[in-house]
Parts: structure tokens; sequence; C-alpha cells
């Protein structure tokens, strides 16, 4: 490269012409009406050479200040100097069209009209044609030219820091979405090809100037022969299976993933690459889509008052939301934590104004403030979410687990009975089944003291009693302390992702999906049941890790290192969400089933927690403990102190 060529190019790139202004429209005016006047006078030089005389009724300047003066106030009227040059569109073009094609036939008309008075034209009407294409050929070029300019040399963004992307899909969504990312500004993306999995013929063809790739070959293939770094999905006609496909393909290989709605959905359509999302570790749950008996939840809940304990918490919350889809007269959040409740009232009071929304600010091991609530609001239905439920913080405090998951719901549960709530739905977890934890064992006691209550209330006499209904599902993404915001926060803070054990695996579910499931399990219950949910298929803990660390757009074991720290106290390898004697029972819903479990004597359950409670008041965990072991006994604690208690 020459020393000239050097200098005007760093010249160029420089900050001072990057950050160049707008010109003010009376400049563009002038820049425009210029044009014609050297579109008159290169008409001069044509008719000229052709040997054609002009007209000598007025002089010449006179002839094309007459030009130049049309021109200008079609320029005005039409405002064709209003756009930006540099972002010129197809608009501008044909404004300057319209503008050009006007002034050239009121040239004639006054030409014509100047001859029907006078016996003499004023312009020549060859001259008149030539100007009107020279001056619409050159103010076309010139707005070409500066655009092209301002997107070849002075654009913000050097390319080589755009994350050179491919597009999968070619219909007219991805045309748009090619297109949005285009002329973004600031850029983000440099869209460098289309991939079209219905494309079979060989001839090559594009879009935008940019090729069409045939899916005649692996995705990582096609991504890495035009070495590209991303892949944006914006084909909606792929199945969810085919878009997993395409997602792990792409996360083996360290390409980042994009997906975009519609265009027709973006919400604001200035900024297009904000909605370009990462995919999200839900979405490659191999779960198909849980459909509702809407009809049925709705025909329960419709114009009812319905109270949800823990309902700040990330599972009650979201009950909260989804009932109030289901016009209930009234509901009633009950949690004890102060902040997250009021966010949510603020939040839940703009999703309606047709329900009335009512916040309690208490405990569920308070038996009088519990009672209390009961009188002041009579709930028709009660979903019970507050519990303790982080494993290892429950195997060094036995008693407050009895608190909050035993008392907690005995005393909801007597209360339900005795103000005749029509449904108590109590959300309980897989770590109940054959337990290995102090909280594990909590939640199995609590679903044997309201299991065991439902059919002592049956047996009884009374002509209206309470059904009490169990849900049990596993871990839930993105609750409140779970695994997935604990790898999300790792990641971010540049590693290391800690898992306890490389061959440990769970069950997952997103929270809508939990909270829809409890919403229809409580709406089919009829008192007694255990309902568990289909869970899909079990996840290996180290292989989430890893996809979440693909998805952040790093190498797992580069980027991120992957630490073994060991299991916790009352960690399992494995979720159960059947007891070893248990069966199951079909529902209409198939991704909601029964366990058939056995109901304990409702006195003796009774008489054993109210041991257990005196003990937990003492403080004394080894006694509390073994109190727990002797009600639940398939509770075998594992990596912890309590292992010494299990008699084999």
């Amino acid at each position: 490269m020459n020393p000239i060529s050097k200098v005007l190019k760093e010249a160029m790139s420089s900050k001072r012409f990057r950050n160049i202004g707008y010109l003010p429209r009376w400049i563009i005016f002038a820049i425009d009406v210029c044009i014609v006047a050297v579109a008159c006078v290169i008409t001069f030089v044509i008719v000229h050479s052709l040997n054609v005389k002009p007209y000598n009724t007025i002089t010449i300047l006179s002839q094309y200040g007459i030009i130049v003066a049309i021109n200008s106030i079609f320029f005005i009227f039409f405002k064709t100097y209003s756009g930006i040059i540099r972002h010129s569109t197809f608009i501008d073009g044909v404004k300057l069209l319209v503008a050009t094609s006007t002034s050239y036939l009121a040239l004639m008309v006054i030409n014509y009209s100047f001859q029907i008075i006078t016996g003499n034209k004023l312009l020549l009407s060859t001259g008149l044609f030539i100007t009107y294409v020279i001056s619409f050929l050159l103010l076309f070029l010139f707005r070409i030219l500066v655009k092209n300019f301002f997107e070849k040399y002075l654009q913000v963004e050097d390319k080589k820091q755009l994350i050179r992307a491919v597009i999968y899909g070619a219909d007219a969504n991805a045309i748009s979405v090619a297109n949005a990312l285009k002329t973004e500004k600031p850029s983000r993306f440099n869209v460098v090809a289309f991939v079209d999995k219905f494309k079979q013929d060989k001839t090559s063809k594009s879009i935008l100037d940019l090729p069409i790739i045939n899916q005649n070959r692996s995705l990582h293939v096609i991504l890495r022969s035009v070495n590209a770094e991303s892949l944006i999905i914006a084909e909606k006609s792929l199945t969810k299976e085919e878009t997993i496909a395409i997602v792990e393909e792409c996360l083996e290989y360290n390409f980042k993933v994009f997906t975009v709605p519609l265009i027709t959905d973006w919400e604001d359509q200035k900024q297009i690459s904000n909605q370009l999302q990462h995919f999200a570790i839900e979405d490659l749950l191999e779960r198909k889509p849980i459909v509702l008996d809407n009809n049925k939840i709705s025909a329960q809940i419709k114009g009812k008052r319905v109270m949800i304990t823990g309902g700040a918490g990330s599972i009650g919350s979201e009950i909260v939301r989804q009932v109030i889809n289901f016009s209930p007269y009234k509901i009633i959040i009950l949690d004890q934590a102060e902040s997250p409740l009021h966010s949510l009232h603020l939040e839940v009071s703009e999703l309606s104004n047709d329900v009335k929304i009512r916040t309690v600010l208490t405990d569920v091991k308070d038996y009088n403030a519990l009672e209390s609530v009961f009188e002041k609001y009579k709930p028709d239905f009660v979903y019970h979410a507050a519990a303790y439920k982080h494993v290892p913080l429950m195997e060094e405090n036995p008693s407050q687990a009895i608190y909050t998951n035993v008392i907690g719901t005995k005393n909801l549960a007597d209360l339900s009975s005795k103000y005749l709530v029509e449904k108590f739905v109590l959300i309980s977890t897989d770590k109940a089944v054959n337990p290995s934890s102090v909280m594990g064992a909590s939640k199995r006691i609590a679903e044997k003291y309201v299991q065991s209550l439902n059919y002592h209330l049956l047996n009884s006499k009374k002509k209206i009693t309470t059904k009490f209904i169990t849900t049990r599902f596993g871990n839930v993404l993105g609750s409140n302390g779970s695994i997935v915001p604990l790898f999300t926060k790792q990641i971010q803070e540049g590693g290391p992702i800690t898992i306890t054990h490389p061959k440990i695996i769970r069950y997952f579910m997103t929270i809508p999906e939990a909270c829809q499931l409890v919403l229809e399990a409580g709406a089919m219950g009829n008192g007694g049941e255990i309902y568990i949910f289909d869970m899909g298929e079990p996840v290996k803990i180290i292989d989430l890790a890893k996809k979440m660390i693909r998805l952040a757009g790093f190498i797992p074991d580069k980027d991120i290192s992957i630490k073994i720290i060991g299991l916790r106290p009352g960690e399992k390898l494995f979720e159960e969400l059947l007891n070893d004697t248990s069966k199951t029972l079909p529902t209409h819903n198939i991704k909601i089933m029964i366990a058939q479990d056995t109901i304990d004597d409702f006195e003796d359950v009774r008489v054993a927690i109210t041991e257990l409670i005196a003990t937990a008041q003492k403080k004394s965990s080894q006694e509390v403990v073994t109190l727990m072991k002797k009600i639940v006994p398939e509770f075998k604690s594992m990596n912890s102190e309590f292992q010494v208690l299990d008699i084999d």
C-alpha cells in the first residue's frame, strides 16, 4: 500500500470521520440544486455537439435558470432533502423520481403554454428530456455513493469486531431478520450466509447478496466453511426435536446459538439485536408441551377465594400468576418474606383489576396468626407451597425443618378442615420418596399427616369435609436457590462450576410446568391422592453444567472449569418419584399419575407428630432425627452425621 493510500485509509477510519454528524437540510437542498445545474451544463454540451440550435426567445442562461428554479420548487414541495443521505432508502429514490418527473412535466406545460400565447417556445423539448434524465440519474447516484461510502468506510464498527453469523432459514422472516441486522446501528452481527434445509437444487442462489447454502452437510461443517461464529435460528417450521438437535450440534462444536421471534412479534423494532436471545437451558429439556384442562380448573377456581402460602417464593409466586388467569374472586398471598411479598403484590396488582389481591405477612408456624387469616378471608382453596427446601441446611437444623415443613403443614391442614376449605393442595417433593435427608423426611411426614387426615375426615360423620391432595415433583429450573441460578452465577464469575459428584442425576421441570400440573392435579383430586408428574428423562448434572457453559459462549474445562466437591450431607446420586412398594394409577392427563402409598392411621400419625414437635422444641437434633426415622422407616441418612442412627 502506497503512503498516500495509507494516510487516506487512516483518516477515513479515524474517530473524527466516524463521528461526523448529519448535514443540515439546506445544504442537502443546495447540493441537489447544484446537481441540476450540472445536468443543465451537460445537456448544453450534448445539444451543442449535436448542432441543434436552441430557441432565442430568451438567453441560454435564463433558459437553464428556469429549469433549475422549477426543479427547486418541486424539491421543496416533495421535501427530497429531508432524508438522511447515508440512510437513503427506496422511498427516497421514489421521491426523487416523482420530483424530477413533475418538474419535467411542469416545464413542458410552461413551454407549450408559452408557444400557444406567443407562437414561440422557450425551451428545447429534447433538451428538457435530456436534463430530466441526467438530473435524476445524478441525484440518485449522489445518494448511492454517499450511502455506500458510509457503509464501506465510515462504519462505526469494524466488521472484524462483529459476530459472524449464519441465519438458519430462508423464508420471509429470515430475510427480515437479516435486513434488520444489516441496517442496525450500532451493529452486533455480520450476517455472512443463509442455510436452507428445504433447498434441493444445486444452483447457487443468494438473498441480499448473501449465499443460500443447502443443508446437505452437517451444520457445524457449513458454519466452519464460512468462518462463522454463531447461528441465528429464524426458521419457524422446525419442530422442537429438530431445534434441540441443531442447538446440541452447535454447542458440541462451540458455536453460539441465538433464536429470534417472528418479526411481527417484536416489541421494539429499533433494538434489533435485543430480539436475538441465547437459548435458555429450559429450551433444551426434551419435553412435550403440557396441555391443561383449563375448563375444569376454571370451573373450580372462578369466583372463589384462593390462599397461597409461600406465595412470594418461586413456586408460590408462579401459582399466583397462573391462578389470576382463572378469575378467582380473591387471592390471599401469605409469606414471611417482607420484600419479595411486597414486590409480588406490586406486580400482580397490575395483572388484573377484577381480582382482589391481599397480602399477609405471617409465618405458617404461628397457629394463632394463621387462624386469624382463615377467620378473616375464609379461603375456598389453599395451595401450600411454604417450605424449607435446602437439603444441607436442614441437616444442620432439623428442628427448623420440623417447625416449617411439619408444624406449618399441620397448622394449615387443621385450619383448612376447621374452616371447611374445599381443597387443600400440599406441594411436596421427590426427596420425600425413600428420603436420605432431614428435609426429605420432613416433607414425607407432612404427606403422611395430610393423607391420613383426609381419610380420617372421610370416615367421620361430617357431611362436608376438606379434600386433601398432595403433589410431588422433582427439581424446578430457576427456582430460588436451585442449581441453574447457581451455575449461572458461577459462569458469570469466571468459574469454576462446582458439582458434588460426576454421576449425580436429577429430574428437572420448569417453574410454569410445575405450577400448571399443580393446578391440574388440584382440580382433578377427590382427596387423599398423591399425584406425581412425568418429569421426562433424568439429566446428568455434569452434562447440564457443560451445556450451560456452551450456551454462555464458553468452552467447558478450557474457559470455565468444572470442579467436583463431593456429595453434600443428605444428598443422593439420584432421586425417585415412588417408594419401592408404591404403584401408580393413570389419570386423564398422561403427565399426571397417582401414587398408591400405604395410608397410616391418623391417630398414630398425630401422636407421633405431637411427640416430634415436643422433641424439636428441645433443640435436640439427634432425638429429632431418631423420631423422624421412626415415623418414616425408609428414611436412611446419606453423607450425614445421622447415619449412625440408622437401623440395619
